[in-house]
């Protein structure tokens, strides 16, 4: 599907110029299967009832406002999140920062504000887990009679299934934690990644190991410490590479900082990029310490040349 140019507002008085809209709400955290399945039939709903396909989120987790201690670290920045929501045909966004006057909203506060006079809704859809308002008093049976009182239609979306699972931001990030990148690359229906600067490593790489691309510790969640075969792009020139990428301490150097190096396995054919997106395809190995900068380096080489084999099969496969 081509991407739409999302319009995206972030209060509710930026959405003056709104359109009436088929709606959904949510964090969307990671936009998953189950997220774009649920984005596809707004944009369905849209179609039938000819109004605009839209999205209300919010800036920050909840629980960041009304449980800081247990609030979970972003799969997504908000921008990368609209991106993603945007690709699957959504044309009206709006961030809604969640602050405590929003967590205080009632239901009917939070339909009138937000779905009524912001969004102009005319169909809203949801999972049967959906709450809303004050201490999450607002379910979806809520929403339906508040949906008869204030003029539009609810309805419910089933929860989208893998393998017998249900797709689920928390399935997706616990697969992140624990190293199962090709998991959560199913569950996502893309690779996870992380993007951010090129910074200054220690420097022992280029002298003793091999040279690599150190990316900034980014505020998204961080796969296991091991090593992976991964895909590597500029941010800003465009240019893509094959690569593996070691996250951990280097306990190899007695390291205690965490780092995110990546070695490419094509030619780098120009300046060293200054942000790239690194894209986590398979699990390799777990991290662990050397005897010598020399065995870790042969171990390297074998870790290439996995990463090599896995690249060929892909390549025949597509």
């Amino acid at each position: 599907m081509k991407a739409t140019k999302a319009r995206i507002a972030q209060s509710l008085e930026e959405t003056a110029d709104f359109q009436p809209s088929a709606l959904t709400i949510g964090k969307f955290d990671g936009v998953h299967a189950g997220h774009r399945q649920l984005l596809r039939q707004v944009v369905e709903a849209a179609r039938e009832q000819n109004v605009t396909p839209s999205v209300l989120t919010f800036d920050r987790h909840p629980a960041c406002v009304v449980a800081p201690d247990r609030a979970p670290r972003p799969l997504l920045s908000v921008n990368e999140r609209c991106a993603r929501i945007a690709e699957e045909g959504i044309e009206q966004i709006l961030v809604l920062p969640f602050t405590t006057q929003v967590a205080q909203m009632t239901p009917e506060e939070f339909v009138t504000s937000c779905l009524r006079r912001a969004m102009h809704a005319r169909v809203v859809l949801v999972g049967g887990n959906f709450r809303f308002g004050h201490k999450q008093s607002g379910n979806p049976l809520v929403l339906e009679e508040l949906g008869s009182k204030y003029g539009f239609e609810t309805r419910l979306v089933d929860a989208q299934r893998m393998r017998g699972r249900i797709v689920s931001t928390s399935e997706v990030r616990e697969a992140i934690t624990q190293g199962n990148v090709s998991l959560a690359a199913r569950l996502l229906e893309r690779p996870y990644s992380l993007s951010g600067e090129v910074v200054r490593g220690h420097g022992i790489g280029s002298r003793q190991t091999v040279p690599t691309l150190n990316l900034a510790i980014p505020a998204e969640v961080l796969p296991a410490d091991g090593v992976y075969i991964t895909r590597t792009s500029d941010s800003a020139g465009g240019r893509r590479w094959n690569s593996i990428t070691n996250i951990g301490v280097r306990p190899t150097f007695e390291g205690d900082a965490r780092t995110i190096e990546t070695f490419l396995l094509d030619p780098l054919e120009g300046p060293s990029p200054e942000t790239i997106r690194v894209e986590f395809l398979r699990h390799v190995r777990e991290e662990r310490k050397f005897e010598s900068p020399e065995a870790l380096k042969q171990q390297i080489f074998k870790d290439v040349a996995r990463a090599h084999s896995y690249f060929r099969r892909l390549k025949n496969i597509w």
